[in-house]
């Protein structure tokens, strides 16, 4: 592998969504000194980094997505030292540590909304998005927040509405404002200034709005019914996904290719053209890379598959697209592409196997080299507010941020010594839990492991061209090719086997050590219930 790639180019991250990753203080609640406990196990993994949610000063209305402070470390998380310690140790570990930044809205507790609310004529009176109201009292057009609602709120001090993408508590930042890109300039370099090599940016597609504040039209495509998310019956035309972010996000990559090594990555939302706007905003000098929700929120089909890895294969031409099948936002992937729970454990090695093969560089979430399903969640013990809005209809996505399982039979399976936590964890999850995975050598852990053992090792696999192969249902497959190493990699996407005829596929020495046990023989490839086949054409070593 030329020792000239961009360390993020075909990388591979871990994410970490803290309150649920290890507790360190033993108050239920995940923290910082019990993720410097656990950097070990992370950097066995063999990953290239990991990517940590909100720490920062919040009053956790949305679990660190509510930012009252962005230079703190909440209490709740741990202190300043703690995170140096973690940066330290990740760093002696050859871990690169990427930070959640939530550029687009503050917490209503944070300074900057309490002095912007007191007064039209303050020094920050614009620093948020705020609107007289409509001739009848109303808000003033009829945008909705994601989590139930208007996506307005009036404040009696100002006598103004101001704007709300998410919870009310969430008040948006006007991202047009100069004084507010140095204030988060400023932030991002006092983090720099502390070692982070990285920013994953929040909810991009709504960092910028229509100014003219117009409605928003209805939905183009008519539903069959209602939605539980009135949300999805508009046309976000107006509130989100505006042209001008391109130039927004050429601000933000001319301040941090000052600094050598720093990469940026954009969190993409489902809206239609979710592939477009990442080809889109990661061409040129704008985000070094992005994910979007949209491939995660498909249906899992052969046909999704081959669209999302061709997609890629020209994107990747002009930006980079970084591939997450799971993460803090959507349900775990082996229960969300694999409802029937069928043979679980072969999906979840399926899964990590279409991951690590995809094109580009990847992120995997807390819990899926487990093969973690989601985790059944009681009414009474529902966190996450967007859950609290729409149940029964939606219960959330606490399913799939529930403590990580430590150790197998343990109280709270060794994610902490308190006597409660702050999400249950489900009795299903403990089975599976970190000690029993690696005792066990056919366990999707032990998977994982190898396979990102033998990608590092494989250039093909982590900047190299993809060339889909003509396969029939349920299958998909493709070569990776850089320079001389050329991959090839076939996967049934069936629960039921399924065979084909060797010459359908170039030839190619499947990787033993990768342990598939899915070696042609009789003149074909014979695949078990989602199966996967990945090897070196011949004459490739």
């Amino acid at each position: 592998m030329s020792n000239e790639r961009e360390w993020w180019r075909g990388a591979a991250l871990y994410q970490i969504y803290l309150p649920s990753f290890h507790d360190g203080n033993d108050d239920g609640f995940g923290d910082l000194p019990g993720l410097l406990s656990r950097l070990g196990y992370v950097s066995s993994l063999g990953v290239d980094g990991i990517w940590i949610s909100p720490f920062f000063a919040s009053p956790m209305w949305d679990y660190g997505y509510d930012v009252a402070d962005y230079r703190s470390v909440d209490p709740r998380f741990g202190t300043l030292a703690d995170f140096d310690a973690v940066i330290a140790r990740a760093h002696a570990l050859d871990l690169k540590v990427i930070i959640d930044l939530v550029w687009s809205h503050t917490a209503t507790d944070h300074p900057w909304f309490q002095e912007s609310r007191a007064s039209h004529r303050g020094p920050k009176a614009d620093w948020y998005v705020w609107a007289d109201p409509a001739a009848d009292g109303g808000p003033p057009n009829n945008w909705l927040s994601v989590f139930g609602g208007s996506a307005w709120s009036w404040d009696p001090r100002r006598r103004q509405y101001y704007l709300h993408h998410f919870l009310a508590t969430q008040p948006k930042l006007n991202l047009r404002n100069d004084k507010v890109l140095a204030a988060h300039f400023g932030n991002a370099e006092y983090w720099l200034d502390r070692g982070v090599d990285g920013f994953r940016f929040d909810a991009v597609d709504f960092m910028l709005h229509d100014e003219a504040l117009p409605d928003n039209p209805p939905a183009k495509s008519k539903l069959s019914e209602t939605p539980w998310n009135p949300f999805r019956l508009q046309h976000h035309a107006h509130d989100m996904c505006q042209p001008e972010i391109n130039d927004l996000l050429s601000r933000i990559r001319g301040f941090t290719d000052r600094f050598r090594d720093l990469v940026t990555i954009g969190e993409i939302s489902s809206e239609v053209g979710a592939l477009e706007r990442v080809a889109q905003l990661t061409a040129g000098a704008r985000l070094h890379m992005a994910y979007t929700l949209g491939v995660m929120k498909a249906a899992f089909t052969p046909a999704m598959i081959r669209q999302a890895v061709n997609h890629a294969t020209v994107l990747n031409r002009s930006g980079w697209i970084c591939w997450s099948f799971s993460n803090h936002d959507v349900d775990r992937v082996v229960s969300r592409w694999n409802p029937n729970m069928r043979e679980p454990t072969a999906f979840a090695k399926l899964a990590m196997a279409l991951l690590l093969s995809f094109p580009g560089s990847v992120c995997l979430y807390q819990g899926e080299e487990l093969g973690l399903p989601n985790a059944r969640i009681p009414h009474d013990a529902i966190r996450d507010p967007f859950g609290q809005a729409f149940y029964p209809a939606y219960a959330g996505r606490d399913g799939s941020r529930t403590p990580i399982p430590w150790i197998n039979g343990a109280a709270h399976s060794g994610f902490s010594r308190a006597s409660k936590t702050w999400l249950p964890i489900d009795a299903a999850q403990d089975a599976l839990a970190v000690d029993a995975a690696a005792s066990a050598p056919d366990s999707p852990l032990a998977a994982f492991r190898q396979m990102l053992s033998w990608r590092k090792r494989h250039p093909a696999l982590l900047t190299g061209d993809l060339e889909l192969f003509d396969l029939p249902d349920p299958l998909v497959g493709w070569r990776r090719c850089e320079g001389s190493d050329r991959v090839v990699a076939v996967f049934n996407l069936s629960p039921e086997p399924v065979s084909i005829p060797r010459t359908s596929l170039p030839p190619y020495d499947p990787a033993p050590e990768l342990g598939f046990g899915t070696a042609p023989a009789d003149d074909r490839l014979h695949l078990p219930p989602f199966g996967v086949s990945i090897g070196q054409e011949h004459g490739n070593r």
